[in-house]
């Protein structure tokens, strides 16, 4: 009977603890890039709307960055933040709807291919030009990885980050409604200081590890598509969502973010399902 009174405390203690754990998370949305970028205009900030209602209901307190905010100096600000006031043990959840851009990679090198793949800031520009925008706010993936390494040291080993990026780096960036293509997130012209041409190299990988951190959390990376391939928004109740943005919702209405990848299998079969999206595959990085 001991036992058994024993058992049942226990697990109400683990059921407090989890409902205490700490849950936060940022949300970048861009919709309406100045014309002056020359990135076409999305609908970037419209997942907000869905994954925004998606993190209520789940606990996390989420801080949003949408149009005009996410400036490339505000988004490092909240990342920062987030590796350094993070508590032990917390759930940290970070999404980017966005465009994404190829970007010249500069010693020392450390791509095979001599591109970076870089997320679109508010006051990012599409072209370098000398003295005048070199690329400075464009947020490259080195960077992007130390911020999610500080993360998963600062929220420990019994955290986790997931990281969700509803871009593309190799796509059309079309905004022609009447195209076959549709509306997509990311443009295959590459950021080059030397006017390179970057040419998308075909990889048809679609799950990688990340190397786990001793101590630190677990972390998973969601991507809308492979690197070559165009991210599609989709139309849903007559509104433009990104497509990992929608179907992400989708799943987690009766799950949860654990590291138990059935959820994220059923994510990618989903968008598998979707013909609107049949040249399009997700890609997950994870380290467990």
């Amino acid at each position: 009977m001991r036992k058994i009174l024993f058992v049942c405390i226990l697990i109400s203690f683990v059921a407090i603890a989890a409902m205490g754990q700490e849950r936060c998370a940022l949300f970048v949305g861009i919709s309406d890039y100045p014309e002056s970028s020359g990135f076409k205009k999305i609908h970037g900030a419209n997942d907000y709307e869905i994954v925004g209602k998606m993190l209520d209901n789940k606990g996390f307190k989420t801080t949003t960055l949408l149009n005009s905010q996410a400036t490339a100096a505000n988004i490092r600000s909240q990342l920062q933040n987030l590796a350094t006031n993070s508590a032990k043990g917390s759930y940290v959840y970070i999404h980017f709807s966005c465009h994404g851009q190829p970007f010249e990679d500069k010693p020392p090198f450390d791509e095979d291919d001599h591109w970076d793949e870089s997320l679109v800031s508010y006051d990012a520009k599409i072209n370098y030009q000398s003295g005048v925008y070199e690329g400075e706010n464009h947020i490259i993936d080195d960077e992007l990885y130390s911020y999610f390494t500080a993360i998963r040291q600062k929220i420990g080993e019994n955290g986790l980050l997931c990281v969700v990026i509803d871009a593309c780096f190799s796509g059309t960036g079309s905004r022609d409604e009447v195209d076959d293509e549709g509306i997509a997130r990311g443009t295959r012209l590459g950021f080059s200081e030397n006017g390179k041409y970057f040419a998308p190299r075909i990889d048809r990988t679609s799950k990688f590890a990340i190397e786990k951190i001793p101590g630190g959390a677990d972390i998973i990376v969601l991507e809308a598509c492979r690197a070559y391939q165009i991210n599609h928004e989709v139309i849903k109740n007559g509104r433009y969502f990104g497509a990992l943005s929608f179907y992400i919702t989708q799943v987690l209405k009766n799950q949860h973010i654990t590291k138990n990848t059935d959820w994220i299998l059923q994510l990618r079969d989903l968008m598998a399902s979707d013909p609107a999206l049949i040249n399009q595959n997700m890609v997950y990085e994870i380290s467990f």
